[in-house]
């Protein structure tokens, strides 16, 4: 007989609703926040940079490349406060991973366009003054940058609400490290906050606004990664722009 093996398994279902996904509340997401730092601090060699430019209190979108699915361990030990995260509802998910998400929540939203169910609970966040934590990217499959979705830039300038800029690295053989009694070297930079945007009101310079905006969200995102893993904006002229003051 031939058992069948489930090695990942898409976050939405029948059995976890949107409903049963949402954020947890502030409270629990706090206390989940000390156990991600204690899972950090055991497993990696984890080196954080640029704290000081975390604002004291939202609103605002944290905005962060995503070479490997545990990228959201991560961002809640480097910032320290409740975020709530968007995340593609039909991704799948090692087995052995799925608990984070499930315990932790997120808003499902679309790998294709923003829901308008994602729009009314991301607003909702941002408009309580919560943390937004968006991986412009979409879902991980790449060790280097590739072009942004619209949805941290149309979220910015919806709600007037400013982006922080992460770069995260040395996630890329995490579990093959770990597996090797290796513990990983992982690097957190934390950029400047900016923004917000203002979109016209022309649908045609609406739509080369946003893509203008997420070029720049990213650039924003490469100078606080090696250049090698800057991908597509590696000949970007606002990566040179903006790396005064960047230093890792």
């Amino acid at each position: 007989m031939r058992i069948k093996q489930y090695s990942s398994a898409p976050l939405l279902s029948k059995k976890n609703t949107t409903e049963r996904l949402r954020p947890r509340p502030v409270f629990i997401r706090y206390l989940l926040g000390y156990l991600a730092t204690f899972i950090v601090s055991v497993l990696t060699k984890t080196k954080v940079g640029g704290r000081e430019n975390i604002p004291k209190e939202g609103p605002f979108i944290i905005t962060t490349n995503h070479f490997s699915y545990v990228d959201p361990v991560f961002v809640i030990h480097a910032v320290r406060k409740p975020i709530s995260f968007l995340a593609a509802s039909d991704q799948r998910i090692k087995w052995y991973f799925m608990w984070a998400p499930l315990i932790y929540g997120f808003i499902p939203t679309n790998r294709k366009t923003l829901a308008p169910s994602t729009i009314k609970h991301a607003t909702r966040a941002l408009k309580g003054n919560e943390i937004l934590g968006i991986f412009p990217e979409g879902t991980s499959t790449s060790s280097t940058l590739r072009p942004a979705k619209n949805g941290a830039a149309y979220l910015s300038a919806l709600t007037e609400s400013r982006m922080l800029p992460i770069g995260i690295f040395g996630l890329e053989n995490v579990w093959k490290q770990l597996f090797r009694g290796v513990r990983p070297k992982v690097t957190i930079n934390i950029g400047r906050p900016y923004g917000p945007f203002l979109l016209p009101k022309n649908r045609k310079k609406r739509e080369e606004s946003l893509l203008e905006t997420g070029n720049e969200a990213m650039c924003r995102i490469a100078v606080l990664l090696p250049k090698e893993q800057h991908g597509v904006f590696t000949s970007n002229p606002k990566v040179t722009e903006f790396y005064g003051g960047v230093d890792f």
